[in-house]
Formats: C-alpha cells, sequence, structure tokens
C-alpha cells in the first residue's frame, strides 16, 4: 500500500496501517525534497494508477482531487484498534478512525474521511465524503454533514443538525443551529462569519 501524503497527518496513518499489520510500501508527495519518513521512502509519482493507496492529506479538497486523479486506485478502510464503534456502523472506503473515537448505532460514514482522535459521533449521523471531524469534536444524534465540510477541534453539534456542504465549524464553536453550504461558523452559540460566493 502506498501513503499518498508524507508529512504529520500521514505519520498518524502509517502508524494505525502498522497496527493493522498493513505492509507500507513507500509514501507519495510531490514536494521532492521529502525523502523519508518513519522508515519509509518517499517516492514523488506512482507510475501505475490501479494500485492500493491511502490518501493521508488531512485538506479535505485536496483528497477529493487526488480520488478523482487516482480513481482506479483501491482504498482500504484504516480503523484503529482502540476505538468503540458500534458494529451497526457504515463506512465507505478510504476513511481513517483514529484512536478513542466513539461512534453508536446507526451511524454512516462517508469515503475518504477523517474521524480524528477522542471523536465521538452518536446514533443515526450522516457524514457524506471527504468530512474531516477533528480531534474532541462531538456529534449529538441525528447531525447530517455535508461533503467536504470540517468541523473543527472541540466543537459541539447539538441533535438533529444539518451542516452543508464545504462548510468550515472553527475550533471550540458550539453549533445550535444548521449550517447553509459553504458557511464558516465560529462562537458560542456558533454565528456565520463567512459564506462562500
Amino acid at each position: 500500500m502506498y501513503l499518498f501524503g508524507a508529512s504529520g497527518h500521514g505519520k498518524v496513518v502509517a502508524e494505525i496501517a502498522e497496527l493493522l499489520q498493513l505492509k507500507i510500501a513507500a509514501f507519495v508527495d510531490q514536494d521532492r525534497s521529502k525523502k523519508e519518513l518513519l522508515g519509509y521512502e518517499v517516492i514523488h509519482e506512482l507510475l501505475e494508477e490501479s494500485l492500493e493507496m491511502f490518501i493521508a492529506i488531512g485538506q479535505n479538497g485536496t483528497r477529493k482531487k487526488i480520488a478523482e486523479q487516482y480513481a482506479a486506485a483501491s482504498y482500504p478502510l484504516l480503523i484503529h484498534p482502540q476505538t468503540a464503534i458500534s458494529t451497526r456502523t457504515i463506512f465507505f472506503e478510504g476513511t481513517v478512525v483514529m484512536a478513542g473515537v466513539s461512534v453508536n448505532a446507526g451511524v454512516k460514514i462517508g469515503k475518504h474521511c477523517i474521524i480524528n482522535t477522542n471523536a465521538s459521533i452518536d446514533h443515526d449521523c450522516v457524514l457524506e465524503d471527504f468530512v474531516h471531524i477533528s480531534p474532541n469534536a462531538a456529534l449529538a444524534g441525528d447531525v447530517k454533514v455535508g461533503e467536504g465540510s470540517h468541523v473543527g477541534i472541540g466543537t459541539c453539534v447539538i441533535q438533529g443538525i444539518t451542516i452543508g456542504k464545504w462548510c468550515t465549524i472553527g475550533a471550540g464553536t458550539v453549533v445550535i443551529r444548521d449550517v447553509p453550504d459553504g458557511a464558516t461558523v465560529v462562537g458560542n452559540p456558533g454565528r456565520i462569519i463567512k459564506k462562500a460566493k
């Protein structure tokens, strides 16, 4: 398996892959100054597209572009062994779940998502593709998060909320109202400070 992205997020993904006893062939990174990470070689291009890889990049839009570029690749699901995840959770390919995460019954998590350290996702939540739930963020039951949205570290989202596509929820925000597509929300209670044009 190749890990696309030789930076901090790539280190965490690599260690999860190691815990799962998956063989890492190399990291892939376009930065030609990078030669090695965690004892693995860093290469700068892939010669074939139909191989097993994992996109270890935190930026949601970049992950989407790479997934589209390498649509023929196969993408594993990486779940840290130290998690509390309902057997009734539905996962899709290319998603990583970090240590300490809790996921309750009826949750659906899309492709190429990041569920980061100690995040909590309660029953019946739906996360679309390319979502990032940051460390210590908590989603109450029946929350929906649209494609590409980033829920910041320590965020709390009350039950039944819908967060639109490609939103940014700032660190420590308390979300008590639905969030439209492309909005940036901060504060307690959360307020919109910017909307996509």
